[in-house]
């Protein structure tokens, strides 16, 4: 079953025709409203700052949180030493 629905975003003035899982729609009109919010916070405090720069300020302030969220989830490291650790285990056993 195909169940996708087309919705209008409105963005930074602009009106973005988009189909979506019918599941995500909560989340995608969360997305855009999470963008029209830095948006006009980041309009309001440079007003003569043309739509497009602020737009792309707003997305590199996304981006930078998500490297950041994505720095903080790393668990290559601990799962590195858990590797090395069970490697230990592993050959003090067959030992005994």
């Amino acid at each position: 079953m195909n169940d996708k629905i087309k919705i209008n975003l409105q963005m930074a003035g602009s009106s973005y025709p988009v189909t979506i899982n019918r599941e995500d729609e909560e989340m995608v009109r969360e997305a855009a409203k999470q963008v029209n919010i830095r948006f006009n916070l980041i309009q309001e405090r440079y007003q003569n700052v043309a739509p497009e720069r602020v737009i792309a300020m707003v997305a590199y302030q996304f981006v930078l949180e998500n490297l950041q969220l994505k720095d903080r989830n790393d668990t290559e490291p601990y799962t590195t030493k858990i590797k090395e650790l069970t490697e230990v285990l592993e050959a003090y056993f067959k030992e005994q």
